[in-house]
């Protein structure tokens, strides 16, 4: 039985600089040492790693040696000099951190334009509420660890008095047909994402398989939530024609789970192997789409997407079937994510929006606020300054550390009992006081989406002891 092929992973983990060193070593092999073991090809490889002085005026492997003495040499990536413009929306509420972590991206030499949402806090690498446009590259930590984290809403034709006349029943339903954090089903649902080539064809993402599959229709912790809760319709100009009026709704909020933490993690050290930034903007560093390891990323990134999506169909999947009813419709949007568009001069440039809503001339989506603030149906303006881009949520005001330190348990419940909602599980670290006022942060964003309707939160599901914080 033949050896199983060389991959990038096998490079890497040799010890290869990633990037163009290792594209060259894959090609070397398969085009002049595929009669040769597999343990063979490595120690080759290895030599040529070890002392590639030795082998850079060789015909064959010279080129090899010479792009890996090219990479050894090399100094940090230059930043472009001064201060770069931006849009910034709401700046008067985003802190210092993620003000200067934009300000480092904007002088990334591939960065084409930039702005910052009205949540922006501080993150790894681009802050959340920071939207970057590249030329032809992606960056991991452009677009975030929680791949693809979305929102999705089901609207139904159900008076929004059943709310209170069923609190126990939808309490029961949340707790029976949602799971959180470590927790998952014993019998996870089937979905077509799980037959995808990538899953098979590209290896960190073949390693998540088994784990992805059991993590399917399941939310992560943090700020991800599942919820009951009211929406009213203002604007009949809508994608699903859904006349004016108010309506049950579920929204939730989750991403892709450790796949798309895993994708994340591998990537960034790829990119930070091939690409030397100074030490304040390494998190910043990028894979180019004409790599090898900038294809896969780009593959194992749109999977992730498309996982998550397929989590946020099986909730609510599950609860429209204990519910015996099937929505009028179903809004759905995602951040995290990096998107392949058109800028003003018809040039393709890659949009990365971490922790940020696209939010192009007409395009529907989902601005929540915290478990006991309003949260909104909008329609996109297509702004160009904001890079048809709007804010992902309300933003945090607080870390979880000084959340934890500062709010006490009787206040919270207080606080949630005074807005009419239940919380099942949660902590005091996501508290609604934690969080930004989402009507000055929707204040702040008028010129990039307008408002199509309003939800509002009544029993919400989060990952944590079930009764941690429930009002009685």
């Amino acid at each position: 039985m033949a050896s199983a092929k060389l991959t990038a992973k096998d490079l890497l983990t040799l010890g290869f600089p990633s990037g163009k060193p290792v594209t060259i070593a894959l090609q070397l092999i398969d085009t002049y040492y595929t009669d040769l073991a597999r343990n063979h090809q490595i120690e080759l490889l290895q030599d040529v790693l070890t002392a590639p002085e030795q082998y850079k005026l060789q015909a064959t492997l010279g080129p090899l040696a010479q792009a890996i003495l090219t990479q050894k040499s090399s100094g940090p990536i230059e930043l472009k000099p001064g201060k770069q413009k931006f849009a910034i929306y709401g700046g008067e509420n985003i802190e210092g951190g993620a003000l200067h972590q934009m300000e480092l991206a904007m002088r990334l030499p591939i960065a084409q334009a930039g702005a910052l949402m009205p949540d922006a806090h501080q993150g790894y690498g681009l802050p959340i509420g920071g939207v970057l446009a590249t030329h032809n590259v992606a960056i991991p930590y452009g677009v975030g660890v929680d791949i693809g984290c979305r929102m999705c809403m089901s609207i139904y034709d159900i008076h929004t008095g059943f709310i209170d006349k069923n609190q126990d029943k939808l309490k029961k339903m949340l707790l029976d047909n949602t799971r959180f954090g470590h927790t998952s089903f014993k019998r996870p649902m089937n979905h077509p994402v799980m037959d995808r080539p990538e899953f098979s064809e590209l290896p960190i993402v073949r390693e998540m398989k088994d784990r992805a599959y059991q993590q399917l229709g399941t939310s992560g912790g943090g700020n991800h939530f599942v919820e009951f809760g009211t929406v009213e319709i203002h604007d009949v100009n809508n994608d699903h024609d859904l006349p004016k009026g108010k309506y049950l709704a579920i929204l939730s909020h989750s991403g892709s789970r450790r796949l798309g933490a895993n994708i994340a993690g591998y990537y960034t050290k790829v990119a930070m192997d091939a690409c030397q930034l100074p030490p304040d903007a390494k998190h910043l560093a990028w894979l180019d789409l004409d790599t090898e390891a900038g294809q896969e990323y780009w593959l194992a990134m749109n999977l992730a997407g498309d996982y998550a999506s397929a989590c946020h169909h099986q909730i609510h999947e599950r609860l429209a079937n204990k519910l015996t009813e099937q929505p009028m419709a179903v809004i759905e949007n995602h951040h995290n994510f990096a998107w392949k568009e058109k800028d003003a001069t018809g040039k393709e440039v890659i949009v990365h929006r971490k922790g940020a809503t696209p939010a192009g001339k007409g395009v529907m989506g989902i601005i929540p606020g915290s478990m006991a603030t309003p949260g909104f149906i909008v329609r996109g303006k297509g702004e160009a300054a904001s890079i048809n881009s709007a804010s992902h949520g309300a933003g945090r005001l607080m870390s979880r550390t000084e959340a934890k330190k500062t709010l006490s348990l009787p206040q919270v419940r207080k606080y949630l009992q005074k807005a009419g909602v239940d919380v099942l599980g949660s902590g005091l670290d996501e508290a609604p006081m934690v969080y930004k006022d989402i009507n000055k942060v929707m204040a702040s964003q008028q010129d990039l989406v307008e408002v199509v309707g309003t939800f509002h939160p009544k029993i919400v599901r989060m990952n944590g002891d079930e009764k941690y914080i429930e009002v009685d």
